[in-house]
């Protein structure tokens, strides 16, 4: 068999993200950050100080600033308008603003768009909260990770410390649970588990023991 596609679904801070780009990495794949794209609209809607309930307006920022990755020795970036924005659109603002941006339904459809080209030929892994359902409904491998609020609160309060990113562990817990509410009740492509994806609850789980149960569900379907 070729390269397949490979799809993880999740909500907030489920480990998405890190697991796709080692996964990515040790297949030799290209990994796709469908999050980093909504966050990118979401960044520069506030950059441009266009209202998170403008579709028409949000949607032409799609148009107007391509969203690219690039890969480096120090990672992927996440390029637009020829400026590096990885680490803007993983600002506080950003996070509370974009399952708003993400619900309007021309957005979602301008970047699925997008999404369905990189991975056309195969060799993709790729994450978000509708790949296995709405963007790569045929992927060879879909695979939906949960956790607990508190241990994916958890997990985003040391990313933020890390980052010098200083917020109250109960605020960030309660903005997760919201998070997820308006993830798993938006009425365009609302986050829920394919039928045929493989469910992992990676709570208490490391991120490398999380890795070699999907490789396990990859070496299956090759």
């Amino acid at each position: 068999m070729g390269k397949i596609n490979i799809a993880i679904d999740g909500p907030a801070s489920s480990g998405k993200s890190t697991v796709a780009k080692i996964l990515a990495n040790d297949l030799g794949y290209i990994y796709t950050d469908t999050g980093a794209m909504y966050r990118s609209i979401t960044y520069l809607a506030l950059k441009h100080h266009i209202s998170f309930s403008d579709e028409k307006k949000l949607t032409e920022l799609i148009e107007r600033y391509p969203i690219s990755f690039q890969s480096t020795t120090k990672g992927q970036l996440v390029i637009c308008d020829g400026e590096d924005i990885t680490d803007k659109i993983r600002e506080v603002a950003v996070t509370n603003n974009v399952s708003e941006v993400s619900a309007f339904s021309k957005v979602r459809k301008k970047l699925v768009q997008q999404q369905q080209e990189i991975a056309k030929f195969g060799g993709v892994v790729m994450d978000g909260r509708d790949i296995g359902t709405v963007v790569l409904p045929e992927a060879e491998v879909k695979i939906f990770l949960v956790a607990s609020a508190t241990e994916r609160a958890k997990r985003r309060f040391k990313e933020n410390l890390g980052k010098g990113i200083q917020e109250d562990f109960d605020v960030l817990k309660k903005e997760i649970e919201q998070r997820d509410y308006l993830d798993s009740n938006r009425q365009d492509s609302p986050l829920k588990q394919a039928e045929d994806a493989i469910l992992i609850d990676t709570t208490g789980m490391t991120i490398s023991e999380v890795v070699t149960a999907i490789k396990k569900v990859i070496d299956q379907k090759r």
